[in-house]
């Protein structure tokens, strides 16, 4: 995995790519949205979004692919369907290409996510 030494968000997105910032950004700007009352912090090198101080998504442009990071396995069982036709891991969607990313999926997980509490896995 790759990780980033930026002390903040702004800075993990001011040191991408050209070719994945914009998408970055746009991944961002959604999980801003939709995930009130999380705190936006940097984590294990990436950006992520923590809610009673459990980090329960995160973001990563990662070397082969851009990645939301899911940590509540009952919210990806909830979109079992929906998540079929992607590159899903135990928490980690991904997206082969910045052209790839489906933000209105990332936008209803980030809601879903937000709906309630749940267990983050481990």
């Amino acid at each position: 995995m790759v990780t980033s030494s930026a002390a903040t968000v702004d800075e993990y997105l001011a040191a991408l790519p050209d070719d994945r910032r914009p998408v970055m950004a746009a991944i961002r700007d959604v999980c801003r949205a939709e995930l009130a009352g999380f705190t936006e912090a940097m984590a294990y090198g990436m950006p992520c979004y923590l809610r009673g101080g459990e980090a329960e998504v995160a973001i990563a442009s990662q070397k082969r692919h851009i990645a939301f990071y899911l940590m509540r396995t009952d919210v990806k069982d909830a979109f079992t369907a929906r998540l079929a036709a992607h590159d899903m891991g135990k928490g980690c969607l991904r997206f082969s290409t910045p052209a790839k990313v489906d933000l209105d999926l990332v936008r209803d997980l980030a809601r879903a996510t937000a709906a309630a509490p749940g267990p983050v896995c481990d």
